[in-house]
């Protein structure tokens, strides 16, 4: 990675205001040259002039202001491109049978019968953007290292699948199970990038908006990390970040290009597709999306490339030596550059040139037939070409390609720029005739006229074709491909759960801590303990991490060039570039980028990382729920832990801190295995259970979310004899009943256990009741399993029919069942139908507050006296105590008063 010093500088401001003025005579002298150059030559000969100073000054290393746009030209003048080292003849047969294939597919998709759709305009537009990249830049993973990661627009699919036809990577049938993945098995095809559907093709997911260049940019930062922790060498690396320019208006898009910059990130490029279409119509109809985007990636300290113009505009900008042609480009909005895009050469000359006679003047000799086909630099290998070798090329900085095509380019009239091309999937026979003699290939009319238009393949000895194969082999092998070349780890035995096993002793501290005192003791390991990444936003201390700071270090690609305010204290704040820590702000989004990153390594890089990602519960599921989806989708494995978990137990925050259903949220992730442990030793048993399914012998694709909470409890050792199975499978039998005559059951997890440990003592003691409390430690995988074995009984009536879990765990035990937790009554709801026994369930449903822990748990009526209400409530709907003991009990323990409550233990952030 480029050094501090050889980094182009991020300017921000102007003039130096409260600098004294040295030498006014040199400087009016300046100035004179200025006034004099504006008089003589006009405008903009002096605005010419300044640019040219201005550039002169950057490469002399002069600290000036960044320019937040330029004009709307090609970045690279065309003295300066490079040479093209390809055959742009069978490239641009190569190219005309994949834009074929992949319109086809997409077409025969809506076949009668099946009409699943698809989406061909996007990949029309940027396939010139795609086909240089594969041709000489995307890199393959033959030489077992990771590659280059490259995130494809999701609505391009049809496009990268058809260029996968022609090199025989998938097969007619397959293209044919486009978006039938399930009932053409084995040969459907996603649609979209998915690797969880596709696991041998796709390696990142794109498709929802957004996510692809928020997670690109934390790829790329992943790559620069293994690498400075000598993990995984990743210097040939680049990612590659294929983009809509509609899609930039999502603000996961924009939103962490800072971070990329700051850490000079120039393994990283983004080519944002600027066809100037959103799905229904124009992206910036009145204005300049390109000149937009340009100003916000420079602001942001990236180096920027405008890919504006093909060729064909070369004579004519060569000529506009007044800059009138520069200032038409520059004023003529996005909206009517569309309009172009479906007009006639005689209608751009009359409403583009004809309105200056210059203008008029430049294109006198040329034909309308030429004019129209002025064409978008993204549709021009030579120009893609020299952008993609200027990116690779950069340093210090990010790059990003900001490349104009048009929308359904290729596709005709009716599809070429139009407002409703996204949404059309289907050609006519008159649309097919047109497309194949634009693309000049050698397919009869009848076979256009009668059913399904064919596929097209030149011949697998042909040119072409081994043309394809020849670049694919120079640059490493083909691409997208998703390989999973790491080994299962050596996993720590059981001394490095001993600690958490003996409980807390006299010591009152809270799941969180219980949790961090495991993570400490496994990071200790020789064999895994620099395999973990610790992730967290801007809250470390809060979760009691700040432990880790001396030791495992925070990640700064720069080092530390300060002294921290807190070095001469023990657990002072350390930056390191081979740091363990990834402290990315306060950004969940972010966060989760990086844990997506390092939780996918064993596959992008063949090296297993154990992300371990803490952060406020309520800021999880809730508020980055898509990427936890985008992290099932990718495969990705390692630990999410929801700290402050809990309606009621991160008091004083209030409603926007109280979470009570992310626990909920992360049932609906079928890659999620969620759990609401109470104490460490439940802890201990599922991080190393976690590690096993994940990193382990068949090892599987799943991630592990526990939620911990704030609240200090005294941690009971580990029971003699406890129920492993019952911890992992979701509930076992904590505490058996006493004493009591009159039997009842309750269930509690998390921070709620101990409450029903209190209600289990009171009802002994003051209503002759013997109640077991069971520790449900994962509501979710009860359901889950329950869920499952009803399917199978479903699909086999003649054979045996299975029993839940859940069901044969509480089979034998008596009376009714009453559930409890600081979560909605949805949570161990989910389990209700399988419970054999009469089940009540109480739980905080409502908007959180800011109160005592103990007036929330009264005002919810989840607290151990609610709890002893509604075992006495179901005992007497059994008949089993008389119904005035429920008056009673409502009176003795003031359960219609909040403020009666008692306040419960304070404090305890961690």
């Amino acid at each position: 990675m480029a050094s501090g010093s050889d980094r182009n500088p991020i300017i921000i401001g102007g003039l130096p205001s409260q600098v004294p003025d040295f030498d006014p005579e040199e400087t009016q002298e300046w100035l004179d040259s200025l006034d004099a150059a504006v008089d003589e030559r006009g405008r903009e000969r002096a605005r010419y002039l300044m640019l040219r100073l201005i550039e002169r000054a950057r490469e002399k290393r002069v600290a000036v202001p960044e320019m937040r746009s330029t004009d709307y030209v090609n970045t690279i003048a065309t003295k300066d491109e490079p040479f093209f080292p390809g055959d742009e003849e069978i490239e641009r047969k190569v190219l005309n049978a994949t834009r074929w294939n992949a319109a086809v597919m997409v077409s025969r998709a809506q076949r009668p019968g099946i009409g699943v759709g698809g989406h061909i305009a996007t990949f029309a537009s940027s396939a010139s953007l795609y086909d240089v990249g594969f041709n000489h830049f995307f890199r393959g993973k033959d030489d077992g290292l990771g590659g280059d990661q490259i995130f494809f627009q999701g609505h391009a699919s049809p496009g990268i699948y058809a260029r996968a036809f022609l090199l025989d990577r998938l097969s007619e049938a397959q293209l044919d199970g486009f978006r039938q993945e399930k009932s053409k098995a084995p040969n459907g095809l996603s649609s979209y990038p998915h690797p969880r559907l596709m696991p041998d093709f796709w390696e990142f997911p794109t498709v929802s908006m957004g996510l692809g260049p928020l997670g690109a940019i934390y790829q790329a930062r992943m790559n620069r990390y293994m690498e400075a922790r000598g993990i995984a060498d990743t210097s040939a690396s680049h990612v590659w970040a294929y983009l809509g320019d509609g899609e930039m208006d999502e603000p996961e898009s924009l939103g962490q290009l800072s971070i990329a910059a700051r850490e000079g990130l120039d393994n990283l490029t983004f080519v944002v597709n600027c066809n100037l279409q959103r799905l229904d119509g124009p992206v910036r109809g009145n204005g300049k999306i390109i000149q937009e985007l340009e100003s916000q990636f420079r602001g942001a300290g990236w180096n920027v490339i405008k890919l504006v113009w093909d060729r064909t505009w070369d004579p004519l900008l060569a000529q506009d030596r007044t800059g009138i042609l520069v200032n038409k480009l520059n004023t003529t909005p996005d909206g009517q550059f569309q309009t172009y895009a479906t007009e006639t050469g005689a209608y751009i000359r009359d409403h583009f040139f004809g309105g200056d006679p210059r203008l008029r003047d430049m294109v006198k000799d040329m034909s309308d037939d030429q004019i129209l086909h002025l064409g978008r630099g993204g549709h021009d290998h030579r120009k893609v070409y020299a952008a993609y070798a200027a990116a690779k090329a950069h340093k210090g900085q990010p790059t990003v390609i900001l490349a104009q095509t048009v929308k359904g380019w290729t596709l005709g009239p009716n599809f070429e720029g139009r407002n409703a091309t996204h949404q059309m999937k289907k050609l006519t026979v008159e649309d097919l005739k047109r497309f194949r003699d634009r693309l000049h290939l050698p397919i009869a009319d009848k076979e256009l006229e009668d059913g399904n238009p064919p596929y097209y393949h030149p011949g697998r000895d042909s040119e072409e074709i081994q043309y394809m194969h020849d670049r694919r082999k120079g640059l490493g092998g083909y691409v997208p491909t998703r390989v999973v070349r790491a080994k299962p780890l050596p996993l720590p035995d059981d001394k490095a759960y001993a600690a958490a096993k003996k409980g807390s002793g006299q010591q009152s501290i809270a799941t969180t801590m219980a949790f961090v005192r495991v993570l400490k003791d496994l990071m200790r390991d020789k064999e895994i303990g620099k395999r973990f990444v610790l992730i967290a936003p801007d809250e470390y201390r809060t979760f009691g991490m700040d432990a880790f700071f001396p030791s495992a270090k925070i990640y700064n690609p720069l080092g530390q060039q300060y002294e921290s305010v807190d070095r001469e204290l023990l657990l002072t704040y350390k930056e390191s570039p081979t740091g363990q820590m990834l402290h990315d702000g306060i950004s969940e989004a972010g966060c989760t980028a990086s844990l997506i990153a390092a939780g996918s390594a064993y596959a992008t890089h063949g090296e297993p990382l154990i992300p371990v990602y803490v952060f406020y519960s309520m800021f999880g599921f809730q508020r980055t729920g898509d990427q936890f989806w985008q992290m099932a989708d990718q495969l990705a494995r390692g630990f999410v832990l929801g700290a402050t978990a809990g309606r009621t137990t991160l008091t004083g925050e209030g409603l926007q801190h109280a979470d009570g259903h992310s626990q909920l949220l992360a049932s609906t992730n079928p890659g999620c295995v969620a759990y609401d442990p109470a104490f460490g030793y439940e802890i201990a048993h599922i991080v190393k259970d976690g590690l096993r399914r994940m990193y382990g012998e068949d090892s599987e694709d799943v991630f592990y979310y526990l939620t911990v909470y704030n609240e200090p409890i005294q941690h009971p050792a580990e029971p003699a004899g406890v129920d492993v199975d019952g911890i992992l499978k979701g509930v076992y039998r904590y505490r058996d009943g006493e004493k009591g005559r009159i039997p009842a059951q309750i269930m509690a997890s998390g921070v709620a256990v101990p409450w029903a440990v209190e209600a289990q003592r009171i009802l002994a003691d003051e209503w002759d009741v013997k109640a077991d409390v069971w520790s449900a430690t994962s509501w979710n995988e009860l359901r889950r399993e329950a869920v499952d074995v009803e399917r199978y009984n479903l699909l086999h009536p003649e054979e045996e029919q299975r029993v839940p879990y859940v069901t044969r765990k509480l089979s034998g035990a008596q009376g009714p069942f009453v559930a409890v937790s600081d979560w909605m009554r949805s949570v161990p709801d989910q389990i209700a139908r399988w419970v054999p026994g009469t089940y009540q369930s109480l739980g905080a449903d409502g908007f959180g507050f800011a109160d005592t822990r103990g007036a929330a748990r009264r005002f919810f009526h989840i607290d151990a006296q609610s709890i002893v209400l509604a075992v006495l409530t179901e005992l007497a709907k059994e008949g089993k105590i008389d119904r005035s003991a429920l008056k009673t009990a409502v009176d003795r323990y003031e359960l219609l008063d909040v403020a009666a409550a008692d306040p419960g233990a304070a404090g305890g952030d961690a």
